[in-house]
């Protein structure tokens, strides 16, 4: 098939992908001038590495200009299509490289996604550098993926996008006339463009998607066309982005609001489209503690359990598991005071920074320690029968209330 032709067949997503670091939008922290990783891309010199961040952020992207300016084999593999069998044939050829003095790079999208058979049949060939690896996942990776590989890795953590990077992609991809709309000549306003950015809410591949959709109902783009194009490409569960992050906060509110009837239809349409069941679980405890907490401490328990039971049975089983778990967290009584008190505790630890220990609860396990006051007139709690008055907090923070 020409190039043209691939081009015109691909999502407009795909095509707008930039192709080097100066037309990359964001993640300054990870590849701005003068950083680590923008310095290991230019010197072809890459580590093993991790891309942790939300969808749409452009961990794909990165790993693809990458793949453009590296001189090593590049290879990019899905760890939900792609398994064990995949992987001895690309080490096989990655063996054969290093022979010739090449290297292989392995780009994994959704790392996460592989067990730990699979993770740990990748880690010889990373520890021996048969493999430079780059692995993208929306998961936290601490959890995710197994440690010995973090371990050989470097976590780059990618945030998700400000509204004016998403409006700067929009405005190009309305005017680029080869790989963009700019062909089709659309009519939209400035404030419509602002509208899909603020609703795509740091997803470039959701505001680009919606757009790719208003154009192809009409050549003049209302913030009308918008709402009805954000309604129809979201009718398919997008468990890699999109619709992902709507239903797991329609779950999260109706559990919230005690509607189980609500949270049961949330989570079958997650599960019924392939969701991973651990991701939902996580949710669930997190939940546990933020919208029930000291409410019902059992409810923790019950959450933990439901992690526990899907790692081992796995779907379709941990279904009914994940039921129970979502029914009963709907139905107890709840209470935000946990969550809202650690917002105000980390609101002062950011704010009055690192406060000194008070002496006389600091540990003096050296003479030195004792002679400059560590310990002294601490009043040991059983002694008083828990009943002693003491202060526990820094000075700057005396009587200070975090619970009501």
């Amino acid at each position: 098939m020409h190039m043209s032709e691939i081009i015109k067949n691909s999502p407009l997503a795909d095509r707008i992908r930039p192709e080097t670091l100066e037309d990359f939008l964001g993640q300054d922290e990870v590849v701005g001038k003068g950083k680590l990783l923008r310095e290991a891309i230019k010197s072809d010199k890459l580590p093993s590495m991790i891309f942790w961040g939300p969808p749409g952020s452009g961990k794909t992207t990165l790993a693809f200009i990458i793949a453009g300016k590296t001189k090593a084999n590049f290879i990019k593999i899905s760890a939900v299509a792609s398994g064990l069998k995949d992987l001895r044939e690309i080490i096989k050829g990655a063996q054969e490289n290093q022979r010739l003095g090449e290297k292989t790079i392995l780009f994994i999208d959704e790392i996460h996604r592989w067990n730990k058979t699979q993770q740990d049949a990748l880690l010889p060939y990373v520890e021996n550098g048969t493999i430079i690896l780059i692995g993208a996942t929306t998961e936290n990776p601490s959890f995710e993926v197994r440690s010995a590989i973090l371990s050989r890795s470097r976590v780059f953590v990618l945030q998700e996008l400000k509204e004016e990077q998403l409006i700067a992609i929009l405005n190009k991809a309305v005017k680029d006339k080869i790989k963009g709309l700019g062909v089709l000549n659309l009519k939209i306003d400035k404030d419509v463009i602002i509208a899909i950015a603020k609703m795509s809410n740091g997803d470039a591949r959701t505001a680009l998607n919606v757009l790719e959709y208003a154009s192809a109902i009409s050549k003049k783009i209302t913030i009308e066309t918008i709402k009805e194009s954000f309604q129809k490409s979201h009718l398919r569960y997008d468990k890699d982005g999109d619709e992902h992050y709507n239903i797991i906060s329609a779950l999260h509110k109706s559990m919230r609001g005690s509607d189980p009837d609500a949270a049961l239809y949330w989570l079958a349409r997650m599960l019924e489209s392939g969701e991973d069941p651990l991701y939902i679980a996580r949710r669930v405890v997190r939940f546990a503690s933020e919208d029930i907490g000291l409410q019902n401490s059992r409810a923790l328990e019950q959450a933990v359990a439901a992690y526990q039971a899907c790692h081992f049975i796995g779907m379709p089983e941990c279904n009914v598991i994940l039921a129970q778990a979502v029914v009963y967290m709907a139905k107890c009584k709840k209470s935000n005071e946990l969550y809202v008190a650690y917002k105000k505790v980390a609101k002062d630890v950011k704010e009055l920074g690192n406060l000194p220990v008070p002496l006389h609860i600091r540990n003096a396990p050296t003479n030195l320690m004792k002679e400059l006051g560590y310990g002294k007139d601490y009043k040991y709690s059983p002694d008083y029968k828990y009943d002693e008055e003491q202060d526990y907090l820094p000075d700057e923070l005396k009587d200070r209330k975090y619970f009501k």
